[in-house]
């Protein structure tokens, strides 16, 4: 097993250690269409309610999207995307405890963010769809998340996948990573995410979860998202049908055991009490030293 790095992100609030122990970052989609929860949470009452329920059960991070990107959506104007965010973020304000990551592809939209209180970037284009967000974050001061995605979410899986899968997502992350340095982003502020599902076939994200270890080489702290995605409904498929979102828990346990075993500083799931479980024991089992820490 990989032994972690360890690294300290700078927020607005104070510093972020990774890789002492594994952190929860818990999912909250503010839209109708996302592929898990959509529609749940629209209401900014209920969505501030289920926000401080996710800090309760373990969450470490919270990460807020008010922009579906599942498989086959179309992209959400920046004023709507703001409407349903920007009533969260105030409702949270001086409520919430753990650091807000804003999930957004648009420089407008994570700069009013942070504005209202979000403290970390989460870019799941890695800045091809709107460069300006690394000027956001130099500027704002906040770490940045870069994602891998092959595509458009509005046809990432129907194109043709990648022949090489760790060569695609590696240059990928290379080229987010150059825009974001050149942007003068120091590298102590950069978290990258691999991208499972987004425009990889289901083979291809467990090559990746089986090779997390290379992608650590780079040198930046891993963000894995595994939770209840399609690959996982694929597996568990019976008489053809995928498993339904709400029926991948365990699954989800297990990719999210994977991740941070192969070395993932931060996972990012929706089942936060399950999956701060399933951390603490992982972590125990990527070094002893984190059990005797739980004595």
């Amino acid at each position: 097993m990989l032994k972690r790095r360890k690294f300290h992100l700078r927020l607005p609030s104070g510093t972020l250690a990774l890789g002492e122990r594994t952190l929860v970052m818990g999912v909250l989609n503010v839209t109708p269409d996302s592929f898990s929860d959509g529609g749940n949470f629209l209401d900014p009452q209920r969505a501030v309610e289920y926000a401080l329920k996710m800090e309760q059960a373990g969450a470490d991070l919270l990460d807020i999207g008010g922009e579906s990107t599942r498989p086959g959506s179309t992209g959400t104007a920046a004023d709507t995307e703001l409407a349903r965010i920007l009533p969260v973020l105030e409702g949270l304000r001086g409520e919430l405890k753990i650091p807000i990551s804003i999930d957004t592809r648009k420089s407008q939209v994570a700069d009013a963010a942070i504005s209202a209180g979000a403290q970390i970037i989460n870019d799941v284009s890695g800045l091809r769809s709107d460069p300006r967000i690394a000027e956001v974050a130099r500027r704002r001061r906040v770490p940045l998340i870069l994602m891998h995605m092959r595509g458009e979410p509005q046809t990432m899986q129907k194109k043709p996948f990648a022949r090489d899968v760790m060569k695609d997502v590696t240059q990928g992350l290379r080229a987010s990573i150059s825009i974001a340095r050149k942007a003068r982003i120091a590298k102590s502020q950069i978290i990258i995410d691999p991208g499972i599902g987004f425009g990889k076939s289901f083979e291809q994200n467990y090559e990746l979860l089986r090779k997390l270890p290379e992608m650590a080489k780079l040198g930046y702290p891993l963000l894995v998202g595994t939770s209840r995605k399609g690959f996982l409904g694929a597996t568990l498929a019976r008489d053809g049908k995928s498993a339904p979102s709400e029926e991948r828990l365990w699954a989800t346990a297990a990719s999210v055991t994977a991740s941070i075993l192969g070395g993932a500083h931060i996972v990012r799931v929706h089942d936060v009490a399950e999956m701060a479980q399933v951390a603490r024991v992982a972590d125990c089992l990527l070094d002893p030293a984190n059990c005797r820490n739980f004595r």
